[in-house]
């Protein structure tokens, strides 16, 4: 690292990736257990590349530098962080001098293992503004979901019967896969298709959560966050909020016929489509207190999609990275629209919509853990 990007980091301040250290007293136990906790949070932290700067004030970003009595090694930190962290975390040490003081800059790289944890308790940390947090029970999900350690779509719902399953959707599904399926053969279909799952200590069969999700339309027994809310605040001949329910594929299609009332007639609407039909197959379905929004206002018509947009989705809108690649195979084959075909190019087909009217804005809001496309509102299409 050079002096100036130093710089630019102290001046910046402490964040989500940089954390700044007056001193590390490596050789008390409790100094190392604290290292090895913020190295780890820092890791578990959505953003790139993370930061600890030793030698700066936390609260004042003055530069105090490390004296010689405080003499670190590379091996000597990686050792810490090795036998206290689990996954390995990549990490290095540099050493800058700055105002003629000696600063000490653990570089910590986004590593594909997360979430790291710290071994002898057990503990997941992350970072909250500057200060250091335990990981709460979605964050810990999604990040295992994100890094392809758990496919959370798999998994099952306790309190499900076979009773809550639209067996017409099912035989459908199979119907293009060219199966037959019917009364004698479909549980043993849906249980190789893991949209159920027999729980042996219960002695029945239980869905998963994406037969829940894909399969029933009464999913909002069992994920009550899987729900499209609309805020209206353009037009009077329909409620200001309202709220879809039901099986992705339903609440698509309804979502999009209120969307279309509301709006404009001259409103490109299928740009909204498009958002819409990617927030369902990419939102994070573990963050279960928020739902997916669209928000119509004069001004702008924002949508909220629940989960951040993985990296791989802004580097290149021509790959994107499916989050939940089982529904996605399931909405495929049993949409008669055909709207998951071409998932893409979203962006660039948005975008085309308003060329030379107005401006779209997509933002990937780490703080919020939200995916926002920001279009422009009904004022420009009158």
């Amino acid at each position: 690292m050079d002096k100036k990007r130093l710089i630019n980091l102290i001046k910046k301040g402490e964040g989500i990736k940089l954390d700044f250290k007056q001193k590390l007293e490596l050789d008390m136990e409790s100094s190392r257990k604290e290292l090895a906790k913020d190295i780890c949070a820092i890791a578990n932290s959505k953003g790139g590349r993370g930061y600890l700067i030793i030698g700066v004030e936390d609260k004042t970003k003055k530069i105090i530098g490390i004296g010689d009595e405080y003499k670190y090694s590379e091996e000597q930190i990686q050792q810490i962080v090795s036998s206290r962290c689990e996954p390995p975390i990549p990490i290095n040490l540099e050493f800058v001098d700055i105002e003629n003081k000696r600063i000490a800059i653990i570089n910590i790289y986004d590593g594909p293992q997360k979430p790291y944890q710290i071994r002898e308790t057990g503990a997941f940390y992350i970072r909250r503004g500057s200060t250091t947090d335990t990981m709460r029970k979605e964050e810990i999900i999604s990040a295992l979901q994100e890094n392809l350690s758990l496919n959370l779509e798999l998994c099952p719902i306790v309190n499900s019967t076979l009773d809550c399953i639209d067996n017409s959707l099912v035989d459908k599904y199979f119907m293009f896969k060219g199966i037959e399926s019917n009364d004698n053969n479909r549980i043993e279909l849906m249980e190789g298709a893991s949209i159920i799952n027999f729980d042996g200590d219960m002695n029945k069969y239980v869905l998963t959560l994406g037969g829940v999700l894909v399969f029933s339309r009464m999913s909002y027994l069992f994920a009550p966050h899987s729900m499209i809310k609309i805020i209206n605040k353009v037009n009077k001949n329909f409620p200001e909020s309202m709220v879809i329910q039901g099986d992705l594929l339903s609440m698509l299609d309804e979502g999009e016929d209120v969307i279309r009332e509301i709006l404009p007639k001259t409103y490109p609407v299928k740009a909204i489509y498009e958002g819409l039909s990617n927030a369902i197959l990419y939102r994070n379905y573990a963050l279960y207190y928020t739902e997916i929004e669209v928000i119509i206002e004069s001004n702008n018509i924002i949508l909220n999609s629940p989960g951040n947009l993985l990296s791989k989705h802004l580097e290149n809108n021509h790959s994107f990275l499916k989050r939940n690649m089982w529904i996605y195979e399931k909405l495929i084959t049993l949409d008669d629209k055909g709207r998951f075909l071409n998932s893409g190019r979203g962006f660039a087909r948005i975008k085309a919509q308003f060329k030379g009217k107005a401006r779209v804005s997509f933002v990937n809001s780490l703080k919020e853990e939200k995916f926002k496309i920001i279009y422009p509102g009904t004022k420009f299409y009158k």
